[in-house]
């Protein structure tokens, strides 16, 4: 039985995965800060798909966290969700330092280290695959979160290209809005995103599921925003910052 570990698995995107690998027959170990809200949904994954669950509770913001994680991915997993991360109510350069640091060290370190630690025993078998959870943020400018999504696909692409293995996929995913818990945590008002571009949680990693398959380097999961992301390589940065101001982060 094939394992998958997530990161952030307890809710929004991660869950879903979480949901969709466990239906596929995977053995998941899930990752996320909240011990008890992991053990809840452990709990209920077994009950619902029979499938083995481990948890590990670890905050990538943290040198500890991260090492625990690493270490885990050592001993093999056929699947990493790279999917942990936030955003910030606030606007650059008002957010402070700190916070930001925190930021790149969960969307750039964590996915960094953490693949490498997954890489030489998908090597050694000649095969698995990592799926990075960016955003459509990241073709757009709009503060730190765009620019650390931006690196996550840069990363993406660069790493499955070196690898050169047709069988060890990496995959930036690359959703637009969706409804989870994301813009609330972070105290976001996410009002003034227009209504027909939420996407679903669960269709979303249908999608991206069935990009990874077909060996696509990033997964942009709805036509609505390949149209976006098309559009927006013709528009200049200047205006493609301005409206995205308007309509939100």
């Amino acid at each position: 039985m094939p394992t998958a570990l997530i990161t952030g698995a307890t809710a929004g995107l991660g869950a879903a995965f979480a949901r969709r690998l466990a239906a596929d027959a995977f053995s998941l170990v899930l990752v996320a800060r909240d011990e008890a809200r992991l053990e809840r949904a452990a709990e209920q994954l077994k009950l619902r798909y029979g499938v083995s669950v481990e948890v590990l509770p670890a905050d990538l913001a943290t040198e500890e966290g991260l090492a625990a994680v690493e270490a885990r991915l050592r001993d093999g997993v056929d699947l990493l969700v790279n999917n942990a991360g936030f955003g910030h109510p606030g606007r650059f350069p008002d957010v402070p330092v700190a916070d930001e640091r925190r930021m790149l060290k969960v969307h750039c370190e964590a996915v960094l280290r953490l693949t490498l630690a997954v890489l030489p025993g998908m090597r050694r078998r000649g095969r698995g695959a990592i799926v990075n959870v960016a955003s459509v943020a990241a073709f757009f400018p709009r503060g730190t979160y765009s620019a650390s999504k931006a690196w996550v696909v840069n990363f993406s692409e660069s790493a499955a290209a070196e690898i050169r293995n047709p069988r060890i996929r990496i995959m930036a995913l690359c959703p637009g809005f969706v409804r989870t818990e994301f813009h609330e945590r972070a105290a976001i008002d996410s009002s003034s995103i227009p209504g027909f571009l939420w996407l679903d949680a669960d269709a979303v990693v249908r999608a991206a599921m069935r990009d990874l398959a077909l060996g696509k380097r990033v997964s942009i999961p709805d036509p609505r925003y390949k149209a976006v992301v098309s559009v927006g390589r013709f528009v200049p940065r200047r205006l493609q910052a301005l409206v995205s101001s308007r309509i939100g982060r």
